[in-house]
C-alpha cells in the first residue's frame, strides 16, 4: 500500500482494505451513465438528426447527470430517486421536465440501441409539471435597466432583442454574421440560416464592443461563451432588481421583438421572416402590441 509514510493515511488504507472499499478491490460498475451518455453522443445516426442548438441543450442536461452519476450503474437508478430529483427542481419546472425527458431518452437508447438489460424506464409515468405559461415579454422599465447590467448580460439581451433568435443562437453569434445592414440569423429548430435586416440600434451597439474573438460574446479567440454562463449572470442581475423582475427570462426578449415589430407596422409574414417564429406564436404576441402604436403605423402606411 502506498501510505507515503503517513500514519493517518496508513490507517485509512487499512480500513478500506478491511471493508473491501480499496480501489484495487472495487469492481468497476458495468452499464454506467458515463458509458451510456458517451455512446449516445458518438452515435452518428442520432447526432445527424439534431440541430446544433438541440445538441447543446441535451449536452447541458446530460452534463448535470454526469456530475453526480458518472460512474454509477444505470440499472440501479430507482423510480423514487428520479421522482425525488424531479420534485427538487420544482422551482424551475421547464428544466425539471427536461431532466425527466433526458433520463427517458437515454434509458430507451440503452435498451433499444445498445441492448442493455435495464428493465423498466424509471422516468415513464412520472407526472411532468406540464407546459408553463408563455414567456412574458420584458416591460420597458426592465429594458431601461440594461445599461446597468453586466456587459455579457447586456450584450446577450441586445442580440436576442435585435435578431429575434432563440437565446442560445443569439449568444453564439459570430462577428462575421454581421455584414453592414444585413445579418445572418439561425433558425435552430429548422436547421436553417437566412439573411435579414440588422436594426441600426444593434449595429451601433455592436460597434462599441471590443473584439475579443471570432464571436460577439467570446470565451476565447475561437469559442463563444456558453448559454449557462450568460443565463447564470442574468439571473444574478435580475435577482438584484427585486421581486417584480422575477417573472422575466431571456426568452422574453424574443417575444418583445415580435411585439416591437408589430408596433412598427410589420405584417405577420414579415415578423416570421425576421424572427423565425411560427404563425401561431406571432399571432399570440401580436395581441400584446400597443393599439396606439398599431393604429399610428397603419395611418403612416396610408400616407
Amino acid at each position: 500500500m502506498d501510505w507515503q509514510g503517513q500514519g493517518e493515511r496508513l490507517d485509512l488504507l487499512y480500513w478500506q482494505c478491511e471493508t473491501g472499499k480499496h480501489d484495487k478491490q472495487v469492481t468497476p460498475a458495468k452499464y454506467t451513465w458515463s458509458e451510456l451518455i458517451e455512446a449516445w453522443r458518438r452515435d452518428p445516426r442520432i447526432q445527424g438528426r439534431l440541430s446544433d442548438g438541440t445538441k447543446q441543450s441535451y449536452r447541458r442536461d446530460m452534463d448535470r447527470i454526469l456530475e453526480k452519476n458518472s460512474r454509477k450503474d444505470v440499472r440501479k437508478t430507482s423510480r423514487q430517486a428520479v421522482r425525488n430529483a424531479h420534485t427538487k427542481m420544482s422551482d424551475t419546472p421547464r428544466k425539471a421536465d427536461k431532466y425527466l425527458q433526458t433520463i427517458s431518452l437515454l434509458w430507451n437508447y440503452g435498451v433499444e440501441k445498445l441492448d442493455w438489460p435495464l428493465g423498466a424506464n424509471p422516468a415513464k409515468g412520472i407526472d411532468h409539471f406540464g407546459k408553463q405559461r408563455e414567456f412574458e415579454p420584458w416591460p420597458e422599465w426592465l429594458i431601461s435597466k440594461l445599461p446597468e447590467a453586466p456587459a455579457n448580460v447586456r450584450t446577450a439581451a441586445e442580440l436576442i432583442l435585435g435578431t429575434g433568435q432563440r437565446p442560445n443562437a443569439a449568444i453564439r453569434m459570430r462577428r462575421d454574421q454581421f455584414r453592414g445592414e444585413w445579418m445572418e440569423v439561425i433558425d435552430e429548430k429548422g436547421k436553417q440560416s437566412f439573411e435579414t435586416y440588422c436594426p441600426q440600434a444593434l449595429r451601433e451597439y455592436l460597434d462599441t464592443l471590443p473584439v475579443a474573438g471570432s464571436h460577439v460574446l467570446a470565451k476565447n479567440l475561437t469559442q463563444p461563451l456558453g448559454y449557462d454562463a450568460v443565463e447564470k449572470a442574468f439571473r444574478s442581475w435580475r435577482n438584484g432588481l427585486g421581486p417584480e423582475a422575477k417573472p422575466y427570462v431571456l426568452h422574453g426578449l424574443r417575444k418583445l421583438a415580435i411585439i416591437r415589430l408589430a408596433e412598427a407596422g410589420c405584417s405577420d409574414a414579415q415578423i416570421q421572416a425576421v424572427t423565425g417564429q411560427s404563425a401561431e406564436m406571432v399571432a399570440y404576441y401580436r395581441k400584446r402590441a400597443s393599439r396606439k402604436a398599431l393604429s399610428k403605423a397603419a395611418h403612416e402606411r396610408q400616407q
